[in-house]
């Protein structure tokens, strides 16, 4: 922290020692939201060699342009920092951009054989025992609602190879018959640490997987070439600059992608500034000193050193799975009381307490904290997946073990979703320094919300269900990670989730309302959320995520103005320009010209301009 403060101060003595030297870009007469210490908004912006030398009024541009300046008059927009996007996959995103999707619809079985099937017909000629995967399923979504599937669904298409149907939450595939032969499941097929093989009522596996269970079929799914992860990056980062962000975590890596991800670098082509967890698993006989060497090796490989003007890649966090999911069909989130079950019928039902509180915590009490303490001394984050209360207690509690250590005090927590919080553990992420970071989009009326958790958590956990304001009005530092390809990559409609808790309008009247009772965030939490508190978690808050002289110049201009137009329509904002390191990434043809006025923020002059 001191250090970066120094490197921070001694950058913007530099900046206004050569205050009169012209910059290479010059913004004026917008509405420049810095989401400073103040959340200031000021009119003018002064780019030179990548960084911010000047903001403020009007007044005081005009001494940074020179013959060469490149001059932008924003008409009244919207100028801010680039979005940090705190937890994705842009690797599987991207490679699910070029797979076999069924794009996230909400799809009866009828729709979702033909969309598969329509797969098959346009894949003709690959071997009869190459599988073929298929991504993007929103299996909670399916309609009716309550629908699920069996190997049978899959059997009905027409074609002879294995069918691998992923779900777009990560945690579940299914499995046509020929698929589930050439996994090896039979009969007695144990479940593996830390998955489940669904069976039905005679004991015979439906081809649905959970969690570790994928691995049995997934292994069979032929892994990217060089050329496929190298397409599949660069289609990540294309995604990334049209939705303006500009730094990201990747928060489940691997040599692979890192390969792809170091290829582009070299070439000038990386367009965000890169960060990558590696997993860190001891289902497989690891021990905690290992799995972190592990970690180490590939941070000597990849880790590109300090953070420079232009993107670069470090390796800085590892990734941790506390359990799954809370939603149905999976309910692999591990739970401090037990989900509910319908004791009486569809017609009446009778919701009570079942058997399952979820799996065992991915990592046992003893193992977290021996892997937490060995990060540490590593200076290594944890980024660890906790969805379920007891999940979360379980993490908060080895966190606070490690806290109370030399080598614990500086580490940089964070626990992703955190979809459920026991109302005892809202002060503790706060007094523990531990960032919740938060997948906005969830925190309103779905079908994995309203049809997977309402019934099977009961009236009072489900209206604890996405606790991000709350978790904020405790003290928390929260932070924005889309999660994508979870979800469709879309940061916009995630913020407008955080603000309005609500669904987009044409959801359909099921999906009408807000997510319970609880407030949303204003429009400010969201926007730091995703900029400077989501740069804390990548140690980076003394370099980019406000808008102030010597930060790197990364950053946004907008369509619309987010503090003026109605809640719902942020939902709408569009980039108009992406720039990362001062260099101008996206940029549309709407940017040239001067916006019309209207009553929604989006165009007109402000502040004085």
């Amino acid at each position: 922290m001191i250090r970066h403060a120094i490197v921070a101060a001694l950058v913007l003595a530099g900046a206004a020692a050569h205050a009169a030297e012209p910059a290479d870009l010059v913004y004026r007469n917008g509405y420049v939201y810095t989401v400073d210490e103040h959340d200031s908004v000021q009119q003018a912006l002064a780019v030179r060699a990548g960084r911010i030398v000047y903001v403020g009024a009007n007044a005081g541009i005009q001494a940074y342009v020179g013959k060469k300046t490149r001059v932008i008059d924003l008409h009244g927009r919207m100028l801010m920092p680039g979005l940090v996007d705190a937890h994705m996959h842009p690797q599987s995103g991207g490679s699910r951009l070029l797979n076999c999707s069924l794009d996230y619809q909400r799809l009866t079985v009828p729709q979702f054989q033909a969309r598969i099937q329509t797969c098959i017909d346009r894949d003709k000629g690959q071997p009869l025992d190459r599988p073929l995967l298929v991504v993007n399923w929103f299996q909670q979504g399916m309609e009716p609602a309550g629908t699920g599937t069996t190997a049978a669904t899959l059997d009905a298409l027409k074609t002879a190879r294995p069918l691998i149907v992923r779900s777009s939450f990560g945690h579940s595939v299914q499995l046509n018959s020929r698929a589930i032969a050439l996994a090896g499941i039979r009969r007695d097929t144990p479940d593996p640490v830390g998955g489940k093989i669904v069976r039905d009522a005679r004991g015979e596996a439906t081809g649905l997987l959970e969690d570790a269970a994928q691995d049995l079929a997934m292994r069979f799914v032929p892994a990217l070439n060089a050329q496929e992860h190298l397409a599949a990056s660069t289609a990540a980062l294309k995604a990334m600059r049209r939705q303006g962000i500009t730094s990201f975590l990747d928060a489940w890596t691997d040599p692979e992608t890192m390969t792809a991800f170091t290829a582009l670098q070299r070439r000038g082509r990386l367009t965000a500034r890169a960060h990558f967890a590696v997993l860190v698993d001891l289902d497989k006989g690891a021990t905690p000193q290992s799995a972190v060497a592990d970690l180490l090796r590939q941070q000597g490989q990849f880790d590109q050193g300090p953070t420079r003007t232009a993107p670069s890649m470090q390796v800085r966090h590892a990734k941790l799975f506390m359990d799954g999911v809370i939603a149905a069909p999976a309910f692999t989130g591990a739970m401090l009381e037990p989900y509910l079950v319908n004791r009486g019928s569809e017609e009446r039902p009778d919701w009570q307490p079942g058997p399952s509180k979820g799996p065992p915590g991915y990592f046992s009490a003893p193992a977290l904290r021996s892997t937490l303490a060995e990060l540490a001394r590593a200076r290594i984050d944890p980024h660890i997946h906790a969805d379920g209360d007891r999940a979360v207690r379980e993490s908060l509690d080895a966190i606070a073990a490690l806290r109370a250590s030399p080598e614990g005090r500086d580490v940089r927590p964070a626990l992703a979703h955190a979809e459920i919080v026991a109302p005892a553990d809202y002060p503790r992420f706060a007094r523990l320094g531990v960032a919740p970071v938060l997948s906005f989009q969830w925190a309103k009326p779905a079908p994995d919300t309203v049809g997977a958790l309402k019934d099977y958590l009961g009236p009072a956990r489900y209206a604890t269900v996405e606790p991000q304001a709350v978790l904020l009005a405790a003290g928390a530092r929260v932070a924005y990670g889309s999660d994508w390809p979870v979800d469709p990559l879309d940061a916009w409609f995630a913020l407008k989730v955080a603000v309005t808790r609500s669904a987009a309008p044409d959801a359909g009247p099921e999906y009408a309302g807000r997510l319970s009772a609880q407030p949303g965030m204003t429009r400010a939490a969201a926007l730091r959320a995703a900029t400077i508190d989501a740069a804390w978690t990548l140690r980076q808050e003394a370099l980019v995520g406000s808008l102030e002289p010597g930060k790197l110049a990364d950053l946004l201009v907008l369509d619309r103005n987010v503090f003026t137009i109605l809640e719902e329509d942020i939902a709408n904002v569009k980039v108009l320009q992406t720039v990362v390191g001062g260099k101008v990434v996206y940029e549309t043809g709407a940017l040239r010209r001067k916006p019309p006025r209207s009553g929604n923020g989006a165009g007109g002059c402000v502040i004085g301009c």
